[in-house]
């Protein structure tokens, strides 16, 4: 079947509520005429009814003899024709009729119901229904000289119909209906047109189609995702967002801060600029998200969250992590290995059986040695085998890194976890690395302390490289910025500045250009 497009939907419903609004107003006029009408009708017949009452002959002929009394009707319709009424009638004190259109009712008792009060001489208007239609009455006492009553004039005019109306008003009523509906239907038109315009030029149909897509396609993803208006209302809150935040039921169209109170969306409406990969903690649930503000034709028209639950994320940083590290110890080890080997072989080449089996013991011991403490001490073994590793890619680099032997790790300090300190440790120790590019005038050295208590957790980073020139100090913590030209991403020490603020702890940095640095970092247990 053939749709009809939105634009002739809009057209015409808008012409039908044009063609209402003047039919209601119509009726209203027409009703207000009718009002008008008989109120003008009230006072003319009145006015008749008082002139009738008035004439000396009327006041005379009542009372007087037969021949006086029918020359009344003559005298009443020249003045009935006079004042245009429809019928004008003469009552004597015993209700007989002295005057009346239809000559055949002269002389006949009137036997009216609203007639009375006018024998009591009061002046009043009533309206009737009769054979001629509905009729205008107006009441006046005939009083002679000495105001005496000696009769009564009942004057009558006819309230016109609907129908004669209509046809009396039949040309302004049709200039008024065709303006109005030329106007109306132009407008309609226009606005129709607007509106369309509006809707990106697609129908009804389509857009119900597109919602549907958007909504499934939202559901669909495994990310959380929630979007605002400019008043802070949920325009979108797909079902991992309400699975991973623990809400039910339809949320669309309530304020934001009355479903997740501790909501961190609103604030891009302030800001307005994006917030990208922040770790956010909404009730009990920590998440990983970007928050950007949604702009159309350059005006912030509300903001939208995409958010992952960091539980998932830490997974995929930690197997990522774990393979690399895992990557990077196989291939220092191998190096290493095949350094000892080759000094294994050349001893017993040259005959030194006996330093090479001491070399060997040496090695062995040492190797053990660290093992040994860093299992005994460091009760994580994601950090243990960090801090290994990163002892053999110092020892493949020709840098010495030493673990504290006093150190201790027994518990992280909440709400941090292990893969927090991986990342801090990593991302320093990494650093140390980097801070040796062009020195050679020195042993480098790189000294690493966990220590622990009941009561702090501290963890220090001491290197003796090329340090951090002054103007660079303030700036070490900023995403995006490097000191390592092309080859830095500027996302390091941003990372564990954020994870020292998540954990609530304090971040110091120690640095003399040429001579070295010292990160410090402690957190309340």
């Amino acid at each position: 079947m053939h749709r009809l497009s939105i634009r002739w939907k809009i057209t015409i419903f808008i012409f039908f509520i044009v063609s209402f609004s003047l039919l209601l107003s119509g009726l209203f006029v027409i009703g207000d005429f009718f009002h008008t009408k008989e109120e003008e009708l009230q006072q003319r017949a009145l006015l008749t009814a008082r002139t009738v009452s008035e004439l000396p002959e009327i006041k005379s002929h009542i009372v007087g003899t037969e021949e006086q009394r029918a020359s009344i009707n003559g005298i009443v319709e020249r003045v009935r024709i006079i004042h245009d009424a429809d019928y004008i009638v003469v009552l004597d004190m015993n209700k007989v009729r002295l005057s009346h259109p239809v000559p055949s009712m002269i002389g006949r008792v009137s036997r009216g119901a609203d007639e009375g009060p006018a024998f009591a001489e009061h002046t009043y208007t009533s309206k009737a229904r009769g054979e001629i239609g509905t009729v205008i009455r107006a009441f006046v006492p005939i009083m002679n000289k000495d105001h005496q009553q000696i009769g009564v004039v009942i004057a009558a005019y006819r309230l016109p119909t609907f129908l004669e109306v209509i046809y009396a008003l039949k040309e302004e009523i049709l200039i008024a209906t065709s303006l109005s509906l030329l106007i109306g239907g132009i407008g309609a038109w226009l606005l129709a047109s607007h509106i369309k315009q509006q809707m990106f030029q697609l129908e009804p149909h389509e857009i119900a189609k597109l919602l549907v897509e958007r909504t499934e396609a939202f559901n669909a993803m495994h990310e959380g995702v929630i979007a605002i208006d400019s008043d802070e209302n949920i325009t979108i809150f797909n079902d991992r967002a309400k699975q991973m935040l623990g809400v039910k039921g339809d949320v669309i169209g309530k304020p934001i801060r009355s479903v997740i109170p501790d909501t961190h969306l609103p604030e891009i409406l302030e800001i307005n600029q994006p917030i990208y990969n922040k770790e956010l903690q909404i009730g009990n649930l920590t998440i990983w998200s970007n928050r950007i503000p949604i702009k159309v034709n350059g005006k912030t028209v509300g903001a939208i969250a995409i958010f992952q639950d960091r539980t998932e994320v830490k997974k995929l940083a930690e197997e990522l992590t774990g393979v690399k590290a895992f990557v990077s110890a196989l291939r220092v080890q191998n190096h290493e290995y095949m350094n000892k080997l080759h000094t294994i072989a050349g001893l017993i080449q040259l005959g030194h059986q006996e330093k090479a089996l001491e070399y060997v013991f040496q090695v062995t011991e040492e190797q053990e040695e660290l093992t040994r403490f860093l299992s005994k001490h460091i009760k994580d073994e994601s950090i243990s085998g960090l801090l290994l590793s990163k002892v053999r890619r110092g020892k493949e680099l020709g840098i010495r890194v030493t673990i504290d032997r006093h150190s201790r790790l027994h518990a992280f300090p909440s709400p941090l976890d292990h893969h927090d300190f991986v990342v801090i440790l990593g991302n320093l120790i990494e650093n140390a690395f980097d801070s040796f590019q062009g020195i050679t005038d020195r042993e480098k050295e790189i000294y690493v302390s966990i220590e622990q208590n009941e009561e702090i957790c501290s963890l220090s980073v001491e290197d003796n490289g090329q340090g951090i020139d002054p103007e660079h100090l303030d700036r070490i913590f900023e995403e995006g910025f490097s000191t390592k030209g092309k080859n830095g991403r500027g996302i390091g020490l941003y990372l564990v500045k954020h994870i020292v603020e998540k954990g609530k702890g304090h971040l110091d940095v120690k640095s003399e250009k040429g001579k070295g640095t010292i990160f410090t970092i402690t957190f309340n247990m």
